[in-house]
This record gives C-alpha cells, sequence and structure tokens, in this order.
C-alpha cells in the first residue's frame, strides 16, 4: 500500500525526492507520470497505470468528445520515468508548469497511486475545501463501518 504525506523540494534540474516509503511500495523503478485533477501530477507505479489506462481506454469511445478529452488530457502527457539510484524522478517542464511545481512540494500516497503538488496550490486546495471535505466524511463515512 502506498500511503503518507512528504514534504520534498525540486532540485534546480527539476528532480524530486521519492519519498523511501514510496519507494519500498512500487515494485521496481519505473513509474508513470501524467497530469492529475486539481492542478497536480499523478504518479503510478507500471502496473496500476497499465489496469487503469486500459479501463479507461476500455470504457470510452473515440467518438465520444468527452472520452477524446480525457485521453488527451489524462493519457496523453504520462511519460515513464525511471527513479534513479538517488531515488529522484525527473520532472519535465511541461508538467512541472501544469502543476504549478516550483520548489517546494507535498507528496501525496494514496493506496495506488501518488499525487505531487506544488505546496503552496495545496494548502490553498486544503482551505478551499474544507467544508466539502467534511460533507463527504458525513455522507461516505456513513457507509463505512469500523
Amino acid at each position: 500500500m502506498i500511503a503518507g504525506e512528504y514534504r520534498h523540494a525540486l532540485d534546480e534540474k527539476g528532480r524530486l525526492m521519492v519519498p523511501a516509503r514510496i519507494r519500498e511500495a512500487i515494485a521496481g523503478s519505473t513509474i508513470v507520470l501524467t497530469r492529475g485533477i486539481d492542478r497536480c501530477l499523478w504518479l503510478f507505479p507500471i502496473e496500476e497505470w497499465q489496469a487503469v489506462s486500459t479501463r479507461l481506454v476500455g470504457a470510452t469511445s473515440l467518438f465520444q468528445e468527452q472520452a477524446r478529452m480525457l485521453q488527451r488530457r489524462f493519457l496523453a502527457p504520462a511519460q515513464e520515468i525511471e527513479i534513479d539510484r538517488s531515488g529522484r524522478i525527473a520532472i519535465s517542464s511541461a508538467l512541472r508548469d501544469y502543476a504549478g511545481l516550483h520548489k517546494d512540494c507535498v507528496v501525496l500516497g494514496i493506496t495506488k497511486y501518488v499525487e505531487v503538488w506544488d505546496e503552496q496550490t495545496y494548502r490553498s486546495y486544503e482551505m478551499e475545501t474544507e467544508d466539502l471535505y467534511k460533507e463527504a466524511a458525513e455522507m461516505i463515512g456513513g457507509e463505512i463501518r469500523l
């Protein structure tokens, strides 16, 4: 399971340290990085990426406008990236620009994938969605029995 919240800084070459606990949860050293929703990046272990991308393509038609849009924004910018020996990934300038990554980043492990956020953008997102978070917890939490 991929989990945890971490803070790391991009280096001068646009590389980001992948936290050790996340690296341990990922089989191999190849990951897929793509645009996420909410102006963050999504990082997938290769097996999970294959499953997600296959499900998306299988569930949509090239003849549907919304399907093409999803494929262009989610599948097309995806890049296979190697985690180097130091545990870093090189994030392309296009993906850094999309997510507004400048220096300080938040890395979130979310069970099957990872989100990479600009730290300021993530703080703003948390503040803006606090009420929605409470509503979602109330609604979804009622379905979960602990």
